[in-house]
């Protein structure tokens, strides 16, 4: 049976999108959960990140890749995986595999092993080619503190080597990168990233509620987000829709004060 439609909801654009994305962070969930989660909220989730080095030891990478695309959502290895491959020699042969098992898309971050600038732009103009290119910024140590303008140049210079998206690192904890380590929202790093490249192309990391709700009371129901757990999608969506409390009538509403520090 179709779902209700009595409510005045925001509008949200529809799958494919390069908007509104919702990309999900998979630790290592099993297939049936995965086949169940999807067929709840598959609806609601654009990208599915194997993360770290998951997809190299997942026996079932096969039908779990054939399961994410019967349900439209594109797939992806972590950014860690290709960073190991790369400080190995081994990027070409990591590509290579990729594209055999057919991921759609690649992650290439540089926040494991040391990579400098030119090289991670390098990296992301070969995955290019063959792949949608995320590229991660920003710095998994919450010892380095980018400048703004940092964070806004690195979001170019991933743009211009050739990535579709460019993520902004939060980390799963959501306490590093553009967060502070109370896990408020460093506002003046994200206007940077924002006044740099826009919204469309960015995709911001908000592991925590409170931070999905300020980025939709900040950016609207079409802000893009990253590593959602699979199981809070659907709850992301609700905050999309302004059906909670948090971001109830979000389109007239200020940003979310709390997550300040």
């Amino acid at each position: 049976m179709p779902g209700p439609d009595f409510l005045d909801l925001p509008a949200r654009t529809a799958k494919p999108r390069r908007t509104g994305i919702t990309h999900v962070l998979d630790a290592g969930i099993p297939l049936r959960q995965a086949a169940d989660l999807l067929d709840m909220c598959g609806t609601y989730v654009d990208v599915w990140k194997l993360g770290w080095g998951v997809a190299y030891l997942d026996p079932n990478l096969d039908a779990k890749l054939e399961l994410l695309a019967a349900h439209r959502v594109l797939a992806s290895p972590g950014g860690t995986l290709l960073e190991i491959a790369w400080s190995q020699g081994r990027s070409a042969e990591f590509l290579g595999w990729a594209q055999r098992a057919g991921f759609p898309c690649v992650e290439v971050s540089a926040g494991t092993v040391p990579m400098d600038a030119a090289a991670q732009a390098g990296l992301i103009a070969e995955a290019a080619e063959r792949f949608i290119v995320l590229a991660e910024v920003g710095a998994k140590d919450p010892a380095v503190r980018l400048t703004p303008d940092d964070w806004a140049a690195a979001v170019t210079r991933g743009l211009e080597a050739g990535a579709t998206w460019v993520i902004a690192e939060g980390r799963a904890s959501g306490n590093v990168g553009i967060y502070f380590a109370s896990g408020g929202v460093r506002e003046d790093v994200v206007e940077a990233m924002v006044a740099a490249a826009g919204t469309d192309s960015l995709v911001f990391e908000a592991p925590r509620e409170e931070q999905q709700a300020w980025f939709v009371r900040r950016f609207g129901p079409d802000v893009n987000l990253a590593n959602i757990r699979p199981a809070g999608a659907l709850g992301l969506e609700t905050l999309r829709l302004s059906l909670r409390a948090d971001t109830y009538d979000a389109s007239s509403a200020s940003p979310v004060a709390a997550c300040r520090t």
